[in-house]
């Protein structure tokens, strides 16, 4: 006479044959139940079992597998909204190829809403990748808005501003910042805030539903030093008080602190607010990234990241 737990032992090499079949074999529920002579809906509670009494274990044999891993290791460490992380290209970990589709991705995915949106977007060569990677849309109902002056100090327009280029790409009104991105001294910046439409600006970026930003390293081959935003010696000047990174002009420290004084009192743009809400998502990669990344999560300046492999891989080992 069978015991209960001979059936129990019946019930689980069962659910093992079709959890086999199903998953290893590539078998249909269809097949399953002719081979192991039950129902389809028998065939179908077996596989399930198998799943659930873990007595299979499913591995994804694609590089895809180990980006949604890194994606889940980097939410769980710094409590990511999102974060999506691309394939890297082993001859140049620093491309930005597979970063601007990501990016332009997410970014139509709250263009698509029906609900009005303030979208507020900094500057930096990945961002301006990502909204070129974008397909042309029509969303009247959204307001894009810059979170930073987008001139340069001679009074040119800045290469890397992508406030314009976004609005077209979407069909928005957008609100830019015509102002340079540093103020000569903190009295003029007051000044300059003190105007009307740069008042609103700065009022619609603080009320923003979803902000994209890129992330910039600092060092000889800063983006601020190399674009002419500031000198040698006012980035010396950060590096030596600890500066790591920037974003949208603002230097922080390597726990994502605002370094006192120097440039960051004369930063024209939106202040940086860590702990926001709202989706604040930083779009970069690159080894020297990876400080300046790191302390924008760990100071909670960014709630979302869009990066490559090599670069999540690093920011889990820091």
């Amino acid at each position: 006479m069978a015991t209960r737990a001979d059936s129990e032992k019946s019930r689980l090499d069962e659910a093992a044959r079709a959890g086999w079949l199903y998953y290893v074999a590539g078998n249909t529920q269809d097949e399953i139940a002719r081979k192991l002579g039950v129902s389809r809906q028998s065939a179908q509670r077996l596989v399930s079992l198998a799943v659930s009494e873990r007595l299979i274990k499913v591995r994804l044999d694609h590089p895809i597998a180990n980006c949604m891993e890194l994606s889940h290791r980097l939410k769980d460490r710094f409590e990511l909204q999102r974060c999506e992380i691309v394939p890297s290209d082993p001859s140049s970990p620093s491309s930005i190829v597979g970063l601007a589709q990501a990016g332009a991705a997410e970014m139509e995915r709250h263009l698509k809403s029906k609900k009005p949106k303030i979208i507020a977007i900094g500057t930096g060569r990945a961002l301006r990748s990502s909204v070129e990677e974008l397909a042309p849309m029509d969303c009247p109902q959204h307001r894009i808005v810059s979170l930073l002056g987008n001139m340069m100090s001679d009074g040119s327009a800045s290469p890397f501003n992508v406030v314009i280029r976004l609005a077209d790409r979407a069909g928005a009104r957008h609100f830019p910042m015509p102002l340079p991105a540093f103020a000569r001294s903190p009295e003029e910046r007051e000044i300059l805030h003190s105007q009307e439409a740069v008042h609103n600006t700065l009022e619609l970026a603080r009320h923003a539903d979803v902000t994209f930003v890129g992330v910039g390293q600092l060092g000889q081959d800063a983006p601020i030093l190399l674009d002419g935003f500031v000198t040698r010696d006012e980035l010396r000047a950060l590096e030596k008080s600890g500066a790591v990174g920037e974003i949208t002009s603002w230097a922080y420290d390597e726990n994502g602190q605002l370094i006192e004084g120097l440039t960051n009192d004369r930063v024209v743009g939106a202040g940086l607010r860590p702990g926001q809400e709202n989706p604040v998502i930083g779009i970069a990669a690159g080894e020297t990234k990876v400080a300046a990344i790191l302390g924008a999560l760990k100071g909670k300046i960014l709630n979302g990241l869009i990066t490559n492999e090599r670069t999540a891989e690093l920011l889990l080992e820091s």
